[in-house]
């Protein structure tokens, strides 16, 4: 479920984390005010507080390009099937990653998909203890820098499995890069990415125009979906980590 999202306020930034919220949990949405940030606040504790219970997608990289991961997370998002699609969106889309060199892994684990260049690999949406022993062997994936300044760059997604009827779109996707190492970063543009697909926002044949700027305010486009955090030195207020503008057709 999603709802286009105006001026950055807020408001509207409560409102889009309280929708989602709701879309995935509805159980949630009856135990806690979601109108409000003590709500909001209550609601993610309760997330947090289930561990492992749920679905979970393990990543392993072996190195970061945000251009190249943003195409394969698509990719791989694409390939999930119906119903581990809703048990993962019902999980928050929950994907914990990994340092670690596919090449040397593949022949032990079973992935849903390996970068061309094997720099990233992603498990099939499932239970936590199906990846126990993957987790186990690797360090989580710790990138403390910043993201490295780049300028705009086009992301061409597939079209293997391109929809019959549904024109190819183009949309932009904004990165906020202050205060944000590449571990964050991460997982704000890896939530945003899988659920768009889940949500059918993005499809084989689509391009991607990522955009890194410092903060996500003023945009001369409205966004479609959001990811929303909190600021981390002003408790009880939220801002916009990344987001995926409405849909314009490729010419």
């Amino acid at each position: 479920m999603t709802a286009t999202v105006g001026p950055i306020t807020q408001d509207s930034l409560r409102a889009q984390e309280a929708m989602r919220i709701r879309a995935a949990r509805p159980d949630l949405a009856a135990r806690h005010d979601l109108t409000s940030h003590d709500g909001l606040t209550a609601a993610r504790s309760d997330i947090t507080a289930e561990g492992d219970a749920g679905s979970l997608v393990t990543v392993v990289l072996r190195n970061f390009d945000l251009a190249q991961w943003v195409r394969d997370t698509c990719v791989f998002a694409l390939s999930v099937g119906p119903q581990q699609a809703a048990d993962w969106r019902t999980s928050f889309t929950r994907t914990v990653f990994l340092a670690g060199n596919p090449a040397q892994l593949r022949e032990r684990f079973r992935f849903a998909h390996i970068a061309d260049d094997d720099s990233a690999a992603w498990t099939t949406p499932g239970p936590a203890a199906l990846t126990f022993s993957l987790r186990r062997l690797l360090k989580l994936f710790d990138a403390p820098a910043g993201l490295p300044a780049r300028p705009d760059t086009l992301v061409e997604i597939p079209d293997g499995h391109h929809r019959p009827g549904r024109p190819r779109a183009r949309r932009d996707l904004y990165v906020a890069t202050a205060e944000c190492t590449i571990s964050e970063a991460l997982v704000h543009v890896n939530h945003v990415l899988a659920e768009a697909v889940l949500d059918g926002l993005i499809a084989p044949g689509d391009h991607l125009v990522v955009h890194q700027v410092p903060r996500i305010v003023g945009l001369p486009a409205r966004l479609a979906t959001v990811r929303v955090t909190t600021e981390k030195h002003l408790p009880g207020r939220l801002k916009a980590a990344a987001g995926l503008t409405e849909e314009a057709l490729v010419a």
